[in-house]
């Protein structure tokens, strides 16, 4: 009778662990999102459909630039912080395995071999001594059936876990590519107002000379020479200046491929062609390329089980322990038979008062909830601002481009004929300094405004996702079979 109903028990915890599981189940909130982007797309960009033409894998090969390919390839390789956050995936990833084991019963054996010594009262010469050996080998087994679910939201949300970390793991590695490719147009953006500043220099030395030549020749002051001194001086020691950001800035490519700035020299390089149109779908695509979305959207899930695992605890918990083994005082028959010895048994206990413990740990997992809604949907909008803020700086600095152009040239016929007045002895050579210095700033202005194009183009693919997709983030299924 009692082996039946220690059976019944069993089958009963059986029935109930795979049908009971209490508190809410998960469903993905809602977030705000356009039915289109606010900023129009640059001349000359076509609108994608979420199939195509969309950025896929190595995004930065749009650049076609294999010097940059190159250093990006290096970024999975070696980047410490990508290194690391595949780590903390795979430490997720086994967490899940740790999870499941809650499901199966925990089964110990433990051989032991002990003596005691017992004595007989009496007369000292009636006095008996003995020394009993005692030979135990017995094996446990203990099982707490998950009747209400926790053990399998646990599970859940480990996976939820694991697949965040994945995501957080895609967007270190996005983030990283995209700040390499930051610095990578940054520096060559410095090589370019390197050439500016030298181009003008050695033109300011032929300037130096005429200056100096038609003050030898009495038609030019000493006032006229100091100035165009200075101008060169001034212009050198801009170009020298610029050394300083240059190697910062290969500095951080060093970094960013795990490199010691020592072992890495990158090319001088300039800066030609305007950055390459970018694939840009209809929003409601950007929730499912995004992978920080992607991250905060398994981190709700996550938490969302949290609720159900505290609502699980106002249940009570049935525990299943069972004891076998062998025991005798004989070696000879420790392992016989008759020396056979078991119990089986079920355990059900409940908490019946813990001063409102339970209710607070249902309405502080309910809050945490509540945080990763408002988080998840604050990094939704915050995805969107950054797609809008870089298409507009990509059309508006297209814009100013083609008038800085302009500028520039209006600039250059400004300085040839201030050269030729002042040659002809009609102006001063202040105003042959005038327009040099406003030469010099429009061209300056044009290096500048490409390298913030091909920057904020980067910024802009980054803010896509850069070809990313919510369907590489492992499924629970593999995540519970590979850890």
């Amino acid at each position: 009778m009692l082996r039946k109903s220690a059976w019944i028990a069993v089958a009963g915890a059986l029935l109930f662990s795979s049908a009971c599981m209490v508190g809410p189940n998960y469903k993905r909130p809602t977030a705000p999102v356009p039915q289109t982007f606010k900023e129009p797309l640059p001349e000359g960009w076509k609108e994608a459909q979420p199939n195509d033409a969309a950025i896929r894998g190595k995004w930065w090969e749009i650049y076609n630039d294999p010097a940059l390919n190159a250093l990006e390839e290096q970024v999975n390789l070696s980047n410490q912080n990508v290194l690391a956050a595949e780590a903390q995936f795979r430490a997720a990833r086994y967490a899940v395995g740790i999870a499941r084991a809650a499901l199966y019963p925990t089964v110990g054996i433990g051989p032991s071999i002990s003596a005691s010594r017992s004595g007989s009262q009496g007369s000292s010469q009636l006095a008996t001594t003995s020394v009993v050996g005692i030979y135990d080998l017995a094996a446990t087994a203990s099982w707490v059936p998950d009747i209400w679910g926790a053990v399998r939201r646990n599970i859940k949300a480990s996976q939820a876990t694991a697949q965040a970390d994945f995501a957080l793991l895609e967007n270190a590695r996005l983030s990283y590519q995209a700040e390499l490719a930051q610095d990578y147009f940054n520096l060559h953006g410095t090589d370019g107002d390197e050439d500016l500043l030298r181009t003008t220099a050695k033109s300011y030395e032929e300037y130096l000379t005429l200056t100096q030549n038609r003050y030898k020749g009495g038609v030019a002051s000493g006032a006229d020479v100091a100035q165009a001194q200075t101008q060169l001086d001034t212009t050198r020691a801009q170009l020298i200046d610029l050394g300083v950001a240059r190697a910062q800035y290969e500095h951080a490519v060093a970094i960013l491929i795990g490199k010691p700035p020592a072992e890495l020299t990158v090319p001088a390089m300039l800066l030609k062609t305007p950055p390459p149109p970018v694939p840009v779908a209809v929003p409601s695509t950007l929730l499912e390329r995004r992978p920080d979305i992607a991250a905060s959207e398994r981190q709700m899930a996550s938490v969302q089980e949290q609720i159900g695992i505290a609502v699980a605890a106002y249940y009570p918990t049935l525990t299943l322990s069972a004891s076998a083994g062998f025991e005798n005082t004989n070696f000879a028959k420790w392992l016989t038979w008759p020396s056979r010895f078991f119990s089986i048994g079920p355990q059900l206990s409940e908490t019946v008062f813990e001063g409102g413990k339970r209710r607070a740990q249902v309405k502080q997992a309910e809050a945490l909830f509540d945080n990763t809604v408002a988080t998840y949907r604050q990094t939704v909008l915050t995805a969107f601002q950054q797609v809008e803020d870089n298409l507009a700086a990509l059309k508006i600095l297209a814009d100013e481009a083609a008038a800085t152009q302009l500028a520039v040239k209006a600039a250059k016929d400004s300085l040839d004929i201030s050269t030729y007045q002042y040659k002809a002895g009609t102006v001063a050579y202040l105003q042959v300094i005038t327009a040099q210095a406003a030469l010099l700033q429009e061209q300056a202005a044009a290096v500048n405004i490409l390298t913030r194009r091909m920057v904020s183009s980067v910024l802009l693919v980054q803010a896509l996702g850069g070809g990313w997709d919510t369907s590489t983030v492992p499924s629970a299924n593999e995540l519970t079979h590979g850890s």
